[in-house]
């Protein structure tokens, strides 16, 4: 059976131009959750539907080393790093990761989180007005590096690095080059502190992921190299720095919808079940992506070694077959929902353990959900007149004004 097929030489510019409903659309007109398109001159298959996800994840069909465009590589993920593993060597890097991941360890994440607010927004008590976007950076870069165990040398740089990484991967010109001087500056930052934590010239806590990653071993028994500790060390900030995102679209949503605000304040509401939904109804990630191991079918499609394939996550969150009504906004879709790893994947899906759903997955959560607490039950602000839309097209997506805020108060415990 023919796979739907789009025609023309390449989509990379519609991609880049319709951002994250560009697989939804075609699923739509296509009527179907697998399809082939042309992207960076390549042929590439798209999947999306529980099914297509469930096909995704499957490691005996898709591989993920060599997947990733060079722009991802030398930006967003670094070489060498998990995201880009298979087999022996991803389920041993996986471990790596998850076993930072303890219960101790997120409840010491959870009280950096709160510090950090705390001394942030004493000084907010004096200004006129932030920007909730490049504040949330810095809370969340100083809380990530106490973490880790990483020093951290000179904050405003770094936390602009990191910053950089996880804006650039889409953008184009100048600004996509910044983000890979940011990854060579700040791979080198790391790789000596792995260097200096080996010759015992610094001495991290041993349970942040500077000091085990430096001490890591790999599936042949080697240490990784420094560059690739630094990588993966560089895993663990980023995506917690990156988290500022969805920091700001939480806020929106707790302005857009005053309802499900004023229920968090009167704690009849749920604060995980909101910032569950606020990860399902707004843009993050637009997709992910794999290459086909070797040949196979699938429900009658052919799919051909090497071949690029695409999981759309932002489409499956918005798939009206998934989910009731789900270009609303409705935390309580939550109360009943399956907890299926397939359909809600904002960012991947797929085995936590060992399979590639993020590891950060759990952290994400948990920091929200501090913040989203610190918003509603520890602050007062005013949200005055600005530019609150975003794009589709924009990635990563995020109100214009970054959402200001302004007459900003603690409350009195």
């Amino acid at each position: 059976m023919a796979m739907p097929k789009e025609e023309g030489l390449d989509h990379t510019l519609a991609f880049l131009k319709e951002g994250y409903e560009f697989i939804l659309h075609r699923r739509k007109s296509f009527q179907s959750d697998v399809f082939e398109t042309t992207l960076l001159g390549k042929k590439a298959i798209c999947l999306g539907g529980k099914e297509g996800a469930e096909l995704f994840y499957d490691t005996d069909k898709f591989i993920r080393a060599g997947a990733a465009p060079n722009r991802l590589v030398k930006t967003l993920f670094g070489e060498g790093g998990v995201q880009t593993l298979d087999g022996e060597q991803h389920r041993n890097r996986k471990e790596m990761f998850m076993s930072i991941m303890t219960r101790n360890q997120l409840q010491k994440l959870d009280q950096l989180i709160e510090r950090e607010w705390d001394r942030a927004s004493e000084k907010w008590d004096e200004a006129d007005q932030i920007k909730l976007y490049e504040a949330s950076h810095h809370i969340l870069m100083k809380a990530a590096c106490g973490w880790a165990g990483v020093p951290l040398d000179d904050e405003k740089k770094r936390t602009e690095q990191m910053r950089h990484l996880f804006e650039a991967p889409a953008a184009l010109g100048a600004s996509h080059w910044q983000g890979r001087v940011s990854r060579s500056g700040a791979e080198k930052w790391i790789s000596e502190l792995v260097q200096q934590v080996r010759s015992g010239d610094l001495h991290p806590i041993r349970e942040g992921a500077l000091y085990v990653f430096s001490w890591h071993r790999d599936a042949d028994g080697e240490l990784l190299p420094a560059e690739v500790a630094a990588v993966e060390v560089l895993n663990i900030l980023r995506p917690i720095v990156a988290i500022s995102i969805y920091i700001v679209f939480a806020a929106l949503a707790l302005h857009q919808f005053p309802e499900e605000k004023k229920r968090l304040e009167r704690g009849d509401g749920s604060i995980h079940r909101f910032v569950q939904e606020v990860r399902r109804f707004y843009p993050f990630f637009p997709a992910t992506l794999a290459k086909v191991k070797k040949d196979f079918e699938w429900n009658g499609y052919q799919f051909k070694e090497g071949t690029m394939t695409l999981l759309d996550l932002y489409g499956n969150n918005h798939d009206p077959h998934l989910w009731e009504q789900p270009d609303l906004f409705r935390p309580e879709r939550f109360l009943d929902w399956d907890k299926s790893p397939f359909d809600f994947i904002p960012q991947g899906g797929g085995d936590f353990g060992m399979g590639h759903r993020c590891a950060g997955e759990w952290v994400t959560i948990q920091v929200m959900e501090v913040s989203v607490d610190f918003l509603v039950n520890k602050l007062r602000y005013t949200v005055p007149e600005q530019d609150l839309s975003y794009s589709h097209s924009s990635m990563p997506s995020m109100p214009k004004s970054q959402m200001i805020l302004t007459d900003i108060r603690k409350v009195s415990s």
